[in-house]
């Protein structure tokens, strides 16, 4: 990559505004996790109930230890970059923010989850198609190897079952804001299709069954005191199981946002993401109504 893009991010209230730019620039940074062909230039911070201020004093800190500037100003901190990486761990405020930037025309990687409601990602989708911009919206472990590896072995599967843990949301849906992990994995092995969500809720945490209209199905089971990620591909007569090694998870997707920020095609398409969100919305309502509800 000959071209250094130059980044803003948006949003310091989750990890991802550290990690992202550390593999990015920081001095320190171990090779085997550095991306290279971007600089994160600024940062916007504001409240967030995801976050205390104690805790953006110190992610300012370590930003600007990296040359990164950090502003409470929106025009400031898009004033001299290339490209945008929303990255606010609050969904709520995504579609506000989605709609600022679209109107600099600059590419933009939206971060897990697409929104709060499939209502607010429904306007994302339809705003960037609108003003044509370039835009995707993924979870890290929708790029993780190892599930990358079982997918190109078994482009098909017959079944699949994925795990994640909960994680529970200081506001909003504990299902949107953190399951979608596990929906992505899911979605990213058996494509587009879902026709509807059964969620089980126990002690343990949720177990949900998604089907499909070619009578294939998926399980996403997402459990309170668990911490790995992983899951198994299916068919008549194969199963390909697999871990997720978590230290190498934002490398790579951090590389798939280099590839695109430097103009290569997305790696999925908005309908993807949506349909994540989809099952993400018929889960809650699932949750809440113990029936199966249609994605």
């Amino acid at each position: 990559m000959s071209k250094e893009v130059k980044v803003a991010i948006i949003g310091l209230d989750t990890s991802h505004s550290i990690e992202f730019p550390r593999r990015m620039q920081a001095p320190d940074c171990a090779d085997y996790v550095k991306v290279e062909g971007m600089r994160a230039v600024s940062c916007l911070r504001f409240p967030t109930p995801f976050c205390d201020e104690r805790a953006l004093d110190e992610g300012q800190k370590k930003l600007e230890g990296w040359g990164i500037e950090v502003t409470t100003v929106f025009e400031e901190a898009v004033a001299d970059c290339d490209a945008i990486m929303l990255e606010i761990n609050d969904p709520a405020p995504h579609l506000e923010y989605f709609k600022k930037c679209a109107d600099l025309g600059k590419p933009i990687f939206l971060d897990k989850p697409l929104a709060d409601t499939i209502e607010n990602g429904r306007a994302i989708c339809d705003l960037a198609k609108r003003k044509g911009l370039r835009v995707f919206s993924a979870s890290s472990l929708r790029f993780v190897k190892a599930l990358g590896e079982c997918c190109d072995r078994m482009p098909n599967p017959m079944f699949a079952a994925m795990y994640g843990p909960v994680g529970p949301a200081p506001t909003g849906s504990s299902i949107v804001w953190y399951r979608v992990h596990a929906f992505e994995m899911l979605q990213r092995a058996m494509g587009r299709g879902a026709t509807g969500v059964f969620a089980r809720k126990d002690k343990a945490g949720v177990v949900a069954v998604v089907d499909y209209e070619d009578d294939r199905r998926g399980i996403v089971e997402l459990t309170e005191k668990g911490h790995s990620f992983g899951g198994c591909l299916r068919n008549s007569d194969t199963a390909l199981p697999y871990v997720v090694d978590m230290r190498y998870a934002y490398s790579e997707q951090l590389r798939e946002v280099a590839r695109f920020f430097h103009g290569d095609e997305p790696p999925l398409s908005l309908e993807d993401t949506l349909e994540v969100m989809a099952m993400l919305d018929a889960a809650e309502r699932s949750s809440q109504s113990g029936k199966t509800e249609k994605v």
